[in-house]
């Protein structure tokens, strides 16, 4: 099987990329993707076969198709060396059922790997772009010229929704200088121990959907924060499956979110040591803080603050 990939190597003057595939249609499909994007693919290889493989293929971008919602022993140890790779400048996509967040998100957690869950042929391509954007990126190569604008939208949306994601994250800095007021509010001995009062705020949240499309009102990072205080408050752990639920948008925008934050500090990761497939999210003890005050704050305003 090594060798089979290994003869799939494509020449020319593109940018390489690596794909696994855990299926023959999950391959098929990886290096369809691939070539959409403007990849050459160096090599196409079974995910059972990418341990033996990788110690034989150039350093390059990654991208995992997975088309089966189980993992047999070889995808963890891939993920790892996708992480690895990934700290080591070179960026990568993972495409999976949702089933397979957890797992996922327990080995390739990097910020310069993207985790698609569930997703469809153009999120796989535009994945790809954006994980290395280059000058020719062939979206014209696609087909038919409808299609071609709707990836050019819909790479735009994606690049807006990122785009936002950061911005969001870089006024967190500037607030962090913001004065006294919040350092006093910070600093006071004030606790919120009522989860109640926050599921109660989570459920009005959810409420509106019934009477308006959802994405009007779309805030993951502001639900996850409420869920994520609720768990700590409760003692509980709440694992990255669990939180794309609560942020109550497309598993792999909240994935992005989850990411953002983690890497800005307000979450914090942590490994179930009972299930090396499964990470556990949580605030950060000044994110806790701000969210306590901010509670009880508005607590003082109003009983219930959605």
């Amino acid at each position: 099987m090594v060798r089979d990939g290994l003869d799939m190597v494509e020449y020319g003057d593109d940018p390489t990329i690596l794909v696994f595939g855990d299926t023959a249609e999950a391959l098929s499909r990886a290096r369809q993707a691939a070539g959409e994007a403007g990849y050459r693919v160096a090599a196409a290889v079974a995910v059972e076969e990418a341990p033996v493989s990788l110690a034989h293929l150039p350093a390059a971008p990654i991208y995992v198709d997975l088309g089966e919602d189980r993992a047999g022993p070889a995808l963890p140890e891939l993920l790892t060396r996708m992480q690895a790779r990934a700290e080591q400048g070179y960026a990568g996509v993972v495409a999976a059922p949702a089933a397979m967040i957890d797992l996922v998100a327990a080995h390739a957690f990097h910020p310069a790997i993207a985790h698609l869950a569930d997703p469809g042929d153009a999120e796989r391509r535009l994945a790809l772009l954006l994980a290395a954007p280059r000058r020719g990126a062939r979206l014209h190569d696609i087909g038919r010229e409808g299609e071609g604008l709707m990836q050019h939208a819909l790479l735009h949306q994606l690049s807006e929704e990122v785009g936002r994601i950061a911005g969001i994250l870089a006024s967190l800095s500037d607030e962090d200088e913001a004065g006294p007021e919040r350092a006093r509010a910070l600093t006071e001995e004030e606790t919120f121990t009522d989860a109640a009062a926050i599921r109660a705020i989570i459920r009005a949240r959810r409420l509106r959907d019934q009477f308006f499309r959802g994405e009007l009102f779309a805030d993951p990072a502001w639900d996850m924060l409420l869920d994520l205080m609720a768990a700590r408050i409760e003692r509980g752990r709440v694992a990255v499956s669990s939180l794309c639920i609560a942020a109550a948008v497309p598993a792999t925008t909240a994935l992005r979110w989850i990411k953002a934050l983690t890497d800005r500090g307000i979450f914090v990761r942590s490994a179930d040591p009972q299930d090396g497939r499964r990470v556990f999210i949580e605030l950060s003890d000044e994110a806790a803080r701000s969210m306590a005050a901010y509670l009880r704050a508005a607590q003082r305003i109003a009983p219930a603050a959605i």
